[in-house]
């Protein structure tokens, strides 16, 4: 048993795969072709019903998707576009929960409001990595992508917490307003502090203990899981700890990385990231059918599509209506915001509402949903709630996904702030970090320039690339260097590409310049330096 469920995962890995390529070939969004290839997948005679536990479904895959998010997520943009992450994070949760708690409550036969705020709480927060797999081929707006981004690390926390109480109180069949708010900023507060004890303790292991990427590595693949279990355990929010957690070793991985296991984190996440987001997409096609075999006999299928496209058109339209609240209102309200930022126009927020597609997060909560009520009896409407959800992720998916490079290339979406060119950063920044060099090789170095040629070659490389970019910024070839001298040089590289590295670290603390253009340019010092141990 064990072996024919281990062939059938490795399989649908292998498959995953084989898709991926697909959508490169055919420039299809991959989470869309994923989908769709999943759901053709189940049609094949033979191929067995695939179905994961409610209960491993959060364990397996929020915690290191959550992380990974929080890894990512650049401070500078995301405190920069806070308003709008905050109101779109939190307001277009809530709203869309009380929608979608409401439309239910009335027009689908024996739902509660409990129901209907679980089923809102699900559907509500956007997936941010089929919205940028979407936007990749696209030009966006940089305002729009750190959003986005920013958006799904708050609107992740939102939802599920919103889904939280929703479920317990459809447990336990009590629900009261005031010890919901209070039980809610109890869970929130201790779930936030578990992952920032945590994210504290493993950052001084990691900092003066973990001395090797071989085990860098496998402990920021344990944190998510053990934040998030620790905190639930205490019974306050797993989502929170993680988010917090992350984000706070995030900040603080400059001291406890070296290039070896900066390297290696970012190639060994970006492995499990696709794998995990990939397996999910791939099993929102596969389920699809065996949700529909469930519902035989408690609801008619066409009446359950008509339940499911009605939501779609709510949180779609509704998306569109509170994103244009959102950057217009304030405007309106408040001057000192209409000083500070430039009006996004009509065609930007459109865009924005238009990318509220589903994805891993709404598949991972409706499947978590238990199959039994603490009494023994089967949940509500369960399977109702989870068909609805699946056609949600499957509606938006495919229907925006397909259309939303269509309309940025049809309204000719243009950026909006003032921003400079990375080519342009990047050289600007390669400036300044040589003549930092130079200087600093001018101070420790001079004795040994002059005495051995290998060292003052180095200089000599810094000088020209200067010179290069003053002179109409011409390609520099790259020098060889040949000596005798081959440790010393090595010693002075070291020592020159650390120099580089907390050049850059300075640079990134004064805001200039974007996250991404320092920490690209910081994987190339990773890069050079790995090359530097192989010479």
């Amino acid at each position: 048993m064990i072996h024919h469920s281990l062939l059938l995962i490795i399989s649908l890995f292998f498959a995953m795969a084989l898709l991926f390529l697909l959508s490169q070939r055919f420039k299809i969004s991959y989470p869309i072709f994923l989908i769709i290839g999943g759901l053709g997948i189940s049609f094949i005679p033979q191929v067995p019903n695939i179905s994961i536990s409610p209960d491993l479904v959060f364990l397996i895959f929020l915690p290191p998707l959550l992380f990974d998010a929080a890894w990512k997520t650049s401070w500078n943009n995301f405190w920069k576009w806070r308003r709008s992450i905050f109101l779109l994070g939190f307001g277009f949760v809530f709203f869309t929960s009380l929608a979608i708690a409401h439309f239910s409550e009335n027009f689908i036969p024996g739902f509660t409001l409990a129901m209907g705020f679980l089923l809102g709480g699900i559907i509500s927060p956007p997936d941010a990595v089929a919205a940028t797999a979407v936007l990749k081929d696209v030009s966006m707006p940089k305002r729009g992508i750190a959003i986005l981004e920013g958006e799904s690390l708050v609107n992740d926390a939102a939802s599920l917490t919103v889904f939280s109480f929703a479920l317990a109180a459809i447990k336990t069949g009590n629900f009261v307003a005031r010890d919901a708010i209070i039980n809610f900023l109890v869970l929130s507060i201790m779930g936030v502090v578990v992952g920032l004890v945590i994210g504290h303790i493993l950052y001084l292991v990691l900092k003066y203990w973990a001395k090797s990427s071989s085990i860098t590595t496998p402990i920021t693949l344990i944190a998510p899981y053990l934040m998030y279990i620790i905190a639930e355990e205490m019974n306050w929010s797993g989502v929170l700890a993680v988010v917090s957690g992350g984000l706070f070793l995030s900040f603080r991985s400059k001291d406890f990385l070296n290039f070896h296991a900066r390297i290696q984190i970012k190639e060994v996440w970006g492995t499990v990231d696709f794998l995990l987001n990939g397996f999910v997409f791939i099993l929102i096609g596969l389920e699809l059918p065996v949700i529909m075999q469930s519902m035989e006999g408690e609801y008619k299928l066409n009446i359950a599509i008509k339940y499911a496209l009605s939501i779609v058109a709510i949180i779609v339209g509704l998306r569109i209506v509170l994103v244009y609240l959102m950057e217009f209102f304030p405007r309106l309200i408040n001057r000192s915001i209409r000083r500070k930022e430039k009006s996004p126009g009509w065609k930007f927020p459109f865009i924005i509402g238009w990318t509220g597609m589903r994805g891993v997060v709404s598949l991972a909560a409706a499947l978590s949903i238990p199959l039994y009520l603490d009494d023994g009896s089967m949940f509500p409407h369960r399977n109702l709630i989870v068909f609805i959800t699946f056609v949600v992720i499957l509606a938006t998916l495919v229907v925006q996904g397909f259309t939303l490079p269509l309309f940025i290339k049809i309204m000719k979406i243009e950026e909006i702030d003032d921003y400079v060119p990375e080519e342009a950063q990047i050289e600007d920044i390669r400036y300044i970090v040589n003549q930092h060099i130079v200087a600093y090789m001018n101070e420790h170095y001079k004795e040994l320039m002059e005495k051995y040629e290998s060292v003052a070659r180095i200089k000599e490389q810094y000088e020209r690339s200067i010179l290069a970019t003053e002179k109409s910024r011409q390609e520099l070839s790259a020098k060889e260097f040949v000596g005798s001298s081959r440790r010393l040089y090595k010693k002075v590289m070291w020592d020159i590409i650390e120099q580089r590295r907390r050049c850059l670290h300075k640079l990134e603390g004064e805001k200039k310049y974007e996250d991404y253009v320092i920490r690209d340019m910081e994987y190339s010092l990773d890069l050079e330096e790995a090359r530097l141990i192989r010479q």
